[in-house]
C-alpha cells in the first residue's frame, strides 16, 4: 500500500512524499503486484529540490519517516558539474579539510550525516507490486501467436519475438501485455526498440535462452537483449533470462591467458528508458554483465535473482551507467564479478536489501580509466549482506583520471568472510603490467560508513589507498566492528585520507592520518 502525503508550500508549490512498506521475503514467481498508473510512477520518481525540502521541512516533519528524511535532497541534472556551487556545498559541509574537528559539530551531524545522500531519490521505498496482468490491460500479445516454438529452446524464436514486439509497441490500446509463456525460447541478439504508443508490460513467465553460436554476435559482440527508448515499461513475470555464457567464459582471456581479450555480450541492456520497472525475474549465466541500465531515468529494479558461477569472468550482476534516479531493492546477486557496479554519469542511486556473494562486492567504479573524466554522486547502500566476496563496499578509481565520486553512504552492512570489507582504491589498475604513477585522480569526498560489522578474510579490514595529489576528503566512520580472520584483530591501512570517526570504530585508522575523534 502506498500512502501519498501532499504538502503544500506557498513558495515552491507541492511536494509529494511517499511512504511504503517493503516485505522482507523474496519469493520468486509468487510476488503479486498492485498496478501503478504511469503518471503515479512518474510522480513517485520526482526529485524534490533542496530548497523545497528546507521550505517544507517544518510542515513535512510530522509525516516523514525517519529513514525517509535521510534521502531528501537536491537533484541536479545528469550534466551538472557546477564547480562553483560544488565548492559552496564543500564550504558548508566541510569548512576545513585540514581541521576536521570543525566539521563534526552538532549541526553537521544532524543535517549532513542524516542527509548525506543529498542527491539520492526522494523516495526511500516504493511499492514494487505491479499487477501481473492488470485489469487495465486491453491487449494481450502472445509470442506463440507469431511462431515462437515454446519447446526446448533449440529453436530460433528471434523473428517471432521481433514480430510480437512490433505489434505490441505499435498498439495504441493504452495498456498492452507482451506475454512469454511457461516454456523455453531460444533467441539470437535482438533489440526491442521504442518509443511505443502504449503503456507496455512484458510478462516473462518462461525461459529466454541465448544462442551459444558466437557467429550470431558478429554484428555486435557487446549485447544480447536490448530494450531501448521505451517509456513507462514494466518487465516482470517470475521467468528466467539465461545468457548461456559458458562458451564465452571458456574463451575469455581471464580464463585462458593465451587468448586475446575480446568483448562479450551483456545479457540484457536497458538503454535510454524512462519510468522503468524490472521486477521478479531470474537472470543467470550472462555472457558478461547480467543487467545493465544505461542512460535511463526513474528506474525500479526489485526482486531479482542474478546468478553465475564464482569463476565466470566479468559477470557483473547489476551495472549502472549514466543513469539517474534508480532504486535497486530486494535482490540476490551471486556472480563472478561485482554484484552491483555504479560507474560514470550515475546519480541518485539507492541499493537496499541486497544479498551479495560470491562476487567482488558492491563497487563504485572503476572511474577515470584512460585518463577520462568521471562523475558519480548521491549513492546510498543500505541493508546489505556480503558473504565470501573479494571486496565489500568499494570505491575504485584509476590514476590519471579526473572528476569526482562524492556524497556516498554505506550503512547497515553485514560482512561474512569478506577479503576487503571497506576499501577506497585510488590506484586501481586492472591490467597485467604496473600502472604508471600519475599526478591526477578522481576526487573522492564526502563518504560515510555507518553500522558495518562482520568478519574479514584478510588481516586488513579497512583500506584507504588514496592519491597523494588528490587525497580522499571528508571520510567518516561510525559504529564499525570488523574482526580479522579466525577472530584475530584486524587492522586498518589509511594513506592520504582525511577522516574522522564517531562511536566505536574497529579497526581504526592510525592517528597520524588527519583525524578527529568524537
Amino acid at each position: 500500500m502506498i500512502l501519498i502525503e501532499i504538502i503544500p508550500c506557498a513558495q515552491f508549490g507541492v511536494s509529494f512524499l511517499f511512504h511504503t512498506q517493503v516485505k522482507g521475503e523474496l519469493i520468486m514467481g509468487q510476488q503479486r503486484h498492485d498496478h501503478l498508473l504511469p503518471f503515479l510512477f512518474i510522480m513517485m520518481m520526482m526529485m524534490i529540490s533542496f530548497n523545497n525540502i528546507i521550505s517544507c521541512y517544518s510542515s513535512a516533519s510530522q509525516v516523514l519517516l525517519e529513514d525517509d528524511r535521510r534521502l531528501l535532497g537536491p537533484y541536479h541534472g545528469p550534466d551538472h558539474h557546477d564547480h562553483e556551487s560544488h565548492h559552496g556545498y564543500d564550504s558548508q559541509a566541510y569548512p576545513s579539510y585540514n581541521v576536521m574537528s570543525t566539521i563534526l559539530n552538532d549541526e553537521f551531524k544532524e543535517d549532513l550525516i542524516e542527509e548525506i545522500t543529498n542527491d539520492v531519490l526522494s523516495l526511500k521505498r516504493i511499492d514494487h507490486r505491479v499487477d501481473s496482468i492488470s485489469s487495465s490491460v486491453k491487449t494481450v500479445i502472445n509470442v506463440n501467436d507469431f511462431g515462437a516454438q515454446d519447446e526446448d529452446g533449440n529453436h530460433d524464436d528471434t523473428e517471432a519475438f521481433k514480430k510480437a514486439w512490433k505489434v505490441a509497441c505499435s498498439s495504441s490500446e493504452g495498456f498492452v501485455a507482451l506475454v512469454v509463456p511457461y516454456k523455453k525460447y531460444g533467441l539470437k541478439p535482438i533489440r526491442f526498440s521504442g518509443p511505443c504508443k502504449s503503456v507496455l508490460t512484458m510478462q516473462i513467465y518462461g525461459t529466454i535462452e541465448a544462442s551459444e553460436d558466437q557467429s550470431d554476435y558478429s554484428d555486435d559482440r557487446r549485447h544480447w537483449l536490448v530494450i531501448e527508448r521505451v517509456e513507462n515499461l514494466i518487465v516482470e513475470g517470475g521467468g528466467t533470462i539465461d545468457g548461456n555464457g559458458k562458451i564465452w567464459w571458456q574463451n575469455s582471456c581471464k580464463i585462458n591467458k593465451t587468448l586475446p581479450c575480446k568483448h562479450a555480450p551483456t545479457a540484457i541492456t536497458f538503454n535510454q528508458c524512462t519510468n522503468l520497472i524490472v521486477s521478479n525475474l531470474k537472470i543467470q549465466n550472462a555472457q558478461q554483465i547480467h543487467v545493465s541500465f544505461s542512460k535511463c531515468m526513474n528506474v525500479l529494479a526489485s526482486y531479482l535473482i542474478v546468478t553465475s558461477p564464482e569463476k565466470s569472468p566479468n559477470t557483473d550482476g547489476i551495472h549502472v551507467t549514466r543513469t539517474q534516479n534508480i532504486l535497486i531493492s530486494s535482490c540476490v546477486i551471486r556472480t563472478g564479478d561485482d554484484c552491483i557496479s555504479i560507474v560514470n554519469g550515475s546519480q541518485n542511486v539507492l541499493a537496499t536489501d541486497i544479498a551479495c556473494g560470491p562476487g567482488h562486492g558492491i563497487s563504485i567504479g572503476s572511474l577515470g580509466s584512460g585518463n577520462s573524466e568521471a562523475h558519480v554522486s548521491g549513492i546510498l547502500v543500505d541493508r546489505a549482506q556480503l558473504s565470501g566476496t573479494t571486496n565489500g563496499v568499494r570505491i575504485k578509481t584509476w590514476q590519471g583520471g579526473s572528476g569526482s565520486a562524492s556524497n556516498i553512504k554505506f550503512q547497515n552492512v553485514e560482512m561474512d568472510n569478506v577479503t576487503n570489507p571497506i576499501i577506497i582504491d585510488q590506484n586501481y589498475c586492472d591490467q597485467d603490467k604496473a600502472c604508471e604513477e600519475q599526478d591526477s585522480a578522481v576526487q573522492v569526498e564526502n563518504v560515510i560508513y555507518e553500522n558495518i560489522q562482520g568478519t574479514s578474510a584478510s588481516d586488513v579490514a579497512i583500506k584507504f589507498d588514496c592519491s597523494e595529489s588528490f587525497p580522499c576528503r571528508g571520510v567518516l566512520l561510525q559504529n564499525i566492528n570488523l574482526e580479522g580472520s579466525g577472530g584475530n584483530e584486524a587492522e586498518a591501512l589509511c594513506r592520504n585520507v582525511e577522516w574522522a570517526d564517531i562511536g566505536t570504530v574497529s579497526p581504526r585508522c592510525p592517528e597520524e592520518s588527519h583525524s578527529c575523534t568524537i
